[in-house]
């Protein structure tokens, strides 16, 4: 690349639950950029899954202009084509384009701020894949298994890992028979146990559910969005996190531990409410423990063939302090409050450097490929 600047597109927003969440970690990703080494090229999608380039996609996508906009396109009879939304009709010039292969303008690397379905998913890895451009983060096969709660169970439980006691329950099954339904969560999780749509992030779309009276809603928010649901035994523990960083070497950062003031740590705790939880960073958790925790992280991590980064959430049980793991989270959030980069921050990683650091691991992921080939 010579002396030029970097050119980092930046993909946010999105048609997932978790748009807003994309639009507060991208703004974060781009501000920690610095402007004397990189170009940042915003690169946003809207709800209903246009591309918005040119211009200040973040701002339009934070305001709802686009919303405007593309009530506009409805009723308006100029023929003249919006070059700020983009198509997969659109007849301009490549969106996505390497910089091997694009010439002047082209991207070098592209890092993807999305959140949940149709980014986080290997959707939009595949794209990129395809494209041939690196990107920040794992690639499609981990991004698609991570995705799925009920499948990364599976691959978990395969490697040995523990976790909490789950079952895996499709829409279609509740609708046929909700009293087996009802009665086989009594029998093998008991209440409380918490519903959660197999596919989305953010906690998004989780109930936790206290008695049987309250399953049937709970399911019903959890369908919503996804066919596919899993439940999850309540367990009487503490909540702790950490942060993995890496490729093939991966390293995992200092634990925090979350204390929720709610039911449980959900959307507004995460991303809305500044004083919807209380973390101890570093948690206080004895050495044995930690030491514990940080391996399995790093098991599951490469479990899953991540790359990049992740979160990786655990139970520390209460009464028998058996450490189970709940979640692994491929393209966790950025914003002010998010736990990812603050963990790495208490390690000694800056927020600009940890974001400069994925960058060159997306690219150095990308030149490995490129020597096999």
């Amino acid at each position: 690349m010579g002396g030029r600047k970097i050119r980092v597109g930046v993909i946010f927003g999105g048609k997932s639950g978790e748009h807003d969440v994309s639009l507060r970690s991208a703004r974060a990703v781009m501000d920690a950029l610095d402007p004397t080494r990189y170009e940042v090229v915003p690169l946003g999608i809207t709800r209903e899954g246009r591309w918005l380039t040119g211009g200040d996609p973040l701002q339009q996508l934070e305001s709802g202009s686009e919303l405007a906009r593309l009530e506009g396109r409805a009723t308006s009879t100029d023929d003249e084509p919006d070059t700020a939304l983009v198509t997969q009709t659109t007849a301009q010039p490549p969106l996505l384009t390497n910089s091997e292969t694009g010439g002047a303008g082209a991207i070098d690397v592209i890092f993807p701020v999305l959140h949940g379905p149709r980014g986080e998913d290997g959707t939009m890895q595949g794209l990129l894949e395809l494209a041939d451009i690196p990107y920040v983060g794992a690639g499609v096969l981990a991004s698609a298994v991570a995705m799925d709660k009920a499948l990364t169970k599976v691959v978990l439980a395969q490697a040995g890992i523990p976790q909490a006691p789950w079952l895996t329950l499709l829409k279609r099954e509740w609708e046929r028979d909700p009293v087996a339904v009802t009665e086989r969560v009594e029998r093998d999780l008991g209440f409380p146990c918490f519903v959660k749509p197999a596919n989305m992030g953010s906690s998004v779309g989780i109930t936790k559910v206290k008695d049987p009276t309250e399953l049937a809603a709970a399911i019903a928010l959890a369908a919503s969005y996804d066919r596919k649901l899993v439940i999850e035994a309540g367990i009487d523990a503490r909540e702790l996190e950490i942060s993995v960083l890496g490729n093939d070497e991966p390293i995992a950062s200092a634990i925090s531990e979350i204390e929720p003031k709610g039911e449980f740590y959900d959307y507004t705790a995460k991303y809305v409410d500044e004083d919807g939880a209380t973390f101890t960073l570093p948690a206080k958790i004895t050495a044995e423990q930690a030491a514990a925790l940080r391996a399995l992280a790093l098991a599951a991590y490469r479990a899953i063939d991540c790359a990049g980064m992740a979160r990786v959430d655990f139970f520390l049980e209460r009464g028998t302090d058996r450490l189970l793991l709940n979640e692994i989270n491929t393209i966790p959030g950025f914003t002010s409050i998010s736990q990812y980069p603050k963990m790495w921050e208490a390690s000694g990683l800056p927020f600009k450097q940890l974001v400069e650091r994925l960058i060159e691991l997306a690219v150095d992921r990308h030149q490995e490929k490129q020597d096999r080939l």
